[in-house]
């Protein structure tokens, strides 16, 4: 008999409205948590709810610390064929109702509790009706002590039999009707098939007729099996779930240990991220480091944070996106127009009249910055226009970029182009910044969302990311406009010509696209791309970047060897390598070869492509500056 019946208890909309604003994050292994705290496998872990319920409050608490908005319940193995195994088969509702209760005590209203529930443990290939009539009435009863104990979705996971995911399915659904979201995740093999060899798009699309709210792979072989099942649900046209483990197990002193680490998962994670996933988070081997590295790239791609609540917050506090209205326009009151885009910097005035080449020199590690300053004269005496400066490259000890850039334009009498992200300032600071770098003299920025601090010297810094790329531009605007954050007038305007980056290769093309267009609305006026090594790749963003009427610098990267090529294809977000520039690498190898033969790649696109943007933005390799200009020697 149906908890609630679906005539009178329509779907709760709360979950699923964040699920469509933005990414979620879900929590990681809880049974390799409790196995690590102590608790051997000799023991009934769903059980632990109700006889040591403090550990299982402890693990959720430490997901929810470390960024999880969606917490699982402890009920993986919590339906009536399971625990009748290990005496508990009369118990189901008072697992699955405790359970419940400590994730909802853990979480509170800061997100939301998913039933958990996991397979039946049986082979269902040789049974009969009354079989399949008794695993359907264990999920039903499962779905129906979950519901009621509080559960704000229901979540079935690591689903390999296709036969028993649609009889979860239907019992979950003759239980608890459309009274609460469904989300349903397959486990596939490497051949992103199930175990009975149906791929995993096929099983895809029948959930999604089955009305399943989110569809997606847990557990699995890992991280990239995971990502490539994922690529092949995308078409289906409904919300993704991705919940990898660490990868497979070592057996390691008579203990399993999980080897993928969670940098490794932050990475992961913007990946899913990018390609529009909505809900995110690890299985079996992953911990509150994993969620934690996860939840920051959350911060960077998304507005996971907006979409755990259901008012999104001021337009100036979490990320802009899509669904937050834009801005009212800005009324000047300071007494002062605006700067004409032509009139802010000479860069802005080039842009259109020559072929702009701006190369990036960064802020070498430690004190010293004659080897920057010495690089970027070389440059620019070899007729480089502007040298634009990262902001906190790889996370190592640098000094910071408005430094540097101030130092070259007092010393070289040069313009810079600054990089300015969101990952290592509160709105405040990025206030401060922006009018203290405009006080210095500073007129160009890149804005840029930035990576999280993954790598480096410094993994544990926290990111803030109040503001992503969109929030900076918007910021930036206002400060042109003569108007701070709050809305009081600066006494006057400043004149920052602001470009910002873009993806031509970014795995959810329409996602990048429709956030440059946002971009464009914020106040960008450039566009500086990732490197591109396929003219085909370059004309498609071309094209449809072109009605949106901003100039394009095309990212321009020489390659340093084989090794490195493959680095970037497989391993850099947004960045695709066609196979026939890898094999070219791949026959030279390295060392100065390979170097001369990256030249020889990037001149050739540079080359293509010369008549068709604005300008190129290249990038050295491992600090090798000259190799810019010889890009550029009888090109430009």
């Amino acid at each position: 008999m149906s908890l609630v019946p679906p005539s009178i208890a329509p779907k709760p909309t709360r979950f699923l409205d964040a699920v469509r604003r933005g990414v979620l994050v879900v929590d990681g292994g809880m049974g390799t948590q409790i196995y690590e705290r102590g608790v051997l496998f000799n023991v009934n872990y769903e059980e632990l709810v109700v006889s040591r319920p403090e550990l299982v409050q402890r693990i959720h608490e430490d997901y929810v610390r470390a960024g999880a908005q969606v917490l699982e319940t402890n009920t993986f193995g919590a339906n009536r064929v399971r625990l009748t195994r290990h005496g508990y088969g009369d118990r189901v509702r008072e697992f699955n109702l405790a359970a419940a209760g400590l994730a909802r005590k853990a979480m509170g209203d800061r997100g939301y509790v998913a039933g958990a529930i996991g397979p039946s443990g049986l082979v269902l290939a040789a049974f009969g009706e009354d079989d399949r009539a008794r695993v359907r009435d264990a999920f039903a009863e499962q779905a129906e002590a979950l519901a009621e104990g509080g559960a704000d979705l229901l979540m079935v996971e690591t689903m390999r039999q296709p036969e028993e995911l649609f009889l979860a399915v239907d019992g979950i659904r003759k239980a608890v009707g459309d009274s609460l979201p469904l989300v349903a995740e397959v486990s596939v093999d490497a051949d992103l098939t199930l175990s009975d060899g149906t791929p995993v798009a096929d099983v895809g699309a029948r959930l999604r007729d089955l009305g399943c709210d989110v569809i997606g792979v847990n557990c699995s072989d890992g991280p990239q099996v995971v990502l490539a099942a994922i690529e092949k649900l995308l078409p289906l046209g409904i919300p993704l779930a991705a919940l990898p483990n660490a990868g497979i197990p070592r057996r390691v002193d008579d203990r399993f240990i999980y080897v993928s680490t969670p940098e490794y998962f932050g990475v992961f994670a913007r990946r899913l991220c990018k390609l529009g996933v909505r809900l995110i988070g690890g299985c079996c081997g992953t911990t509150p480091e994993h969620i934690r590295r996860m939840a920051a790239a959350a911060r960077m791609e998304a507005s996971a944070a907006a979409g755990a609540c259901d008012d999104p917050g001021p337009l100036w506090v979490g990320f802009s996106d899509s669904s937050i209205p834009p801005e009212p326009p800005v009324h000047v009151t300071s007494g002062q127009r605006p700067v004409a885009t032509r009139d802010k910097s000479k860069l802005a005035g080039k842009i259109g009249q020559k072929f702009i080449v701006s190369v990036e020199v960064n802020p070498p590690v430690g004190l010293d910055p004659r080897s920057a300053i010495a690089a970027a004269k070389m440059l620019v005496t070899g007729g480089v226009d502007v040298i634009n400066i990262a902001d906190g490259a790889r996370a190592q000890a640098r000094m910071s970029n408005l430094a540097l850039a101030v130092l070259m334009q007092e010393e070289l009498g040069i313009e810079t182009l600054l990089h300015v992200c969101g990952r290592d300032r509160n709105l405040l600071g990025q206030v401060a910044h922006l009018v203290g770098a405009h006080a210095l003299g500073i007129r160009n920025l890149v804005v840029v969302t930035g990576d999280p601090p993954k790598m480096g010297d410094f993994p544990d810094a926290t990111a803030v990311y109040d503001l992503d790329s969109i929030g900076i531009l918007r910021l930036a605007s206002r400060l042109n406009a003569g108007i701070d954050p709050g809305g009081k007038p600066l006494g006057g305007v400043t004149s920052f010509f602001c470009a910002t980056g873009a993806e031509p290769a970014a795995l959810n093309y329409a996602r990048e696209m429709e956030r440059l267009a946002l971009k464009k609305r914020a106040g960008a006026e450039l566009v500086m791309t990732q490197p591109v090594y396929d003219v085909s790749v370059l004309d498609r963003f071309l094209k449809d970047a072109e009605p949106l009427g901003l100039p394009v610098l095309v990212g321009i990267l020489p390659l340093a060897s084989h090794k490195n090529a493959e680095f970037l294809h497989n391993e850099v977000p947004g960045m695709q390598i066609p196979k026939d520039v890898r094999d070219r690498m791949q026959r030279v190898g390295s060392g100065p070869a390979a170097r001369k033969e990256g030249v020889a790649i990037a001149r050739e696109m540079l080359a293509a492509v010369r008549h068709r943007v604005a300008g190129a933005y290249i990038m050295p390799p491992l600090g090798k500056y000259e190799l810019a200009l010889e890009v550029m020697d009888g090109i430009v």
